[in-house]
């Protein structure tokens, strides 16, 4: 079904709106960079660090740390970022949280302690929870035409996937050239550069976005005494209730396959036979960089289809399921043959389980803006991102490495990839199952 409701043509962009999608494109591509760093660096930086070895008790104790703790800071500081967005407006808490999370990216590459590196990687994921959710808010009401509205959102969603290319990149770059940068800490550790090179994108979202507009719906609502306060309870008012609850159960399994399979892949690819037999750890890191980059171009792709089908397909309930029914089926099978087996074949793998995976994630950011009113658009989008998608989905990592103590398998990575595809079908199922009570939205128009 199309979108017959919508103009078949929609007016061109200005000079200003081109430049609000650059800069928002280069913000979406940052929150990925930045959240994609952890799957590259959390091995060396757990051994290095603590001394811990792969496959212990001691190890899958911070690996749990480090994946679920800043996901529940995330969680309850992005819910506190949504509100106050709605509150004190768009821009303001953007810029706020692009600080945020680029300064502790930067001082993450200086730690000396697990605890340390916990604790900034807390505050950067803080900074990206909220920074998702005040970029769509403003997007959405930064463009009032509805067909321009979806593909602004969907397009420049697409460039989150450029993110983790970046961090893939920059991670083979860095590889191959630690020994000639800077020493830190007394040494040239990779992952120390990875993290630091999380500044880089910022740059340039500090220097410009305090100075774009602010959202135009939200400021003369708030100059004519009629914006109505954000309530965290007006979001489970009954006529907001089923969203609020369905939108936060299917967010949690998008993320929830993210965290508890995908994610999982670079500590999976370094016990293949191809990796091990590898005679540098600048070989192996290169090696894993390029499994990851294959993920990210799935990503890429999929959010591209999305960002075309987006304007194109009525049904949000059809257009999910497009992502939904395939992904049951691929995702799990790329971790139970796949994963354990060939690198040629876990590379092709990995890029459609980006693919069905990461669309989901675009798919987010253009429907939720769309079933809030300008007062609650923050806060029900960020219930739906920070508590379902950040504090829920994201313990299906910590799932997954519960259920890997009862998997067969003759290793620690092998039993890690059975319990990701358990954990991938799980979550893809009650997603595809929930769709059925996803509400759609009531107009192509925001509501106000």
């Amino acid at each position: 079904m199309t979108n017959d409701n919508a103009s078949n043509t929609a007016p061109r962009l200005t000079g200003i709106q081109w430049l609000i999608c650059i800069i928002a494109s280069i913000g979406f591509a940052f929150d990925t960079y930045e959240l994609l760093m952890l799957p590259l660096i959390i091995r060396p930086a757990l051994e290095q660090l603590g001394g811990l070895q792969f496959g212990t008790p001691e190890y899958a104790h911070w690996r749990d740390l480090m994946f679920y703790v800043p996901a529940l800071c995330g969680g309850v500081f992005g819910l506190l970022g949504g509100y106050l967005t709605d509150r004190l407006g768009r821009r303001r808490i953007l810029t706020w949280s692009i600080l945020l999370y680029a300064l502790s990216a930067f001082g993450a590459g200086f730690a000396t302690s697990l605890p340390i590196l916990l604790a900034l990687r807390s505050a950067k994921f803080v900074g990206v929870c909220v920074e998702f959710v005040a970029a769509t808010a403003w997007l959405a009401e930064l463009f009032p035409d509805p067909r321009q509205r979806e593909k602004v959102i969907g397009w420049t969603q697409a460039f989150s996937s450029l993110g983790g290319l970046m961090v893939s990149s920059m991670a083979r770059f860095v590889s191959s050239a630690s020994l000639s940068l800077p020493t830190i800490q007394g040494g040239h550790d990779i992952w120390r550069y990875i993290l630091i090179s999380g500044l880089i994108p910022a740059i340039p979202l500090i220097i410009i976005r305090p100075f774009l507009p602010e959202s135009p719906v939200w400021r003369e609502k708030k100059a004519a005494g009629t914006l109505r306060r954000p309530s965290f309870g007006e979001i489970f008012k009954p006529e907001h209730r089923r969203t609020t609850i369905v939108t936060a159960l299917i967010f949690a399994c998008s993320l929830g396959v993210a965290f508890g399979a995908i994610q999982q892949t670079p500590q999976i690819a370094r016990d293949l036979d191809e990796v091990k037999s590898l005679a540098t750890p600048a070989a192996r890191e290169a090696v894993i960089s390029n499994v990851q980059q294959m993920q990210e171009f799935g990503g890429l792709i999929g959010r591209m289809i999305l960002a075309l089908l987006v304007v194109r397909i009525l049904s949000q309930r059809k257009l999910l399921r497009l992502f939904l029914v395939p992904g049951l089926f691929v995702v799990p099978f790329v971790f139970l043959y796949p994963a354990v087996h060939s690198l040629a074949l876990l590379k092709w793998g990995i890029f459609f389980a980006g693919l069905f995976t990461v669309a989901q994630l675009s798919f987010w950011g253009n429907y939720l803006p769309r079933v809030y009113p300008t007062h609650l658009r923050g806060t029900g989008e960020s219930f739906a991102a920070n508590i379902g998608g950040r504090m829920v989905g994201t313990s299906a990592a910590l799932m997954t490495t519960q259920f890997a103590a009862m998997m067969p398998g003759g290793s620690a990575a092998t039993k890690l990839s059975y319990a990701a595809a358990a954990v991938a079908f799980l979550v893809f199922a009650i997603a595809l199952a929930a769709t059925f009570w996803l509400p759609e939205p009531a107009q192509d128009r925001l509501p106000e």
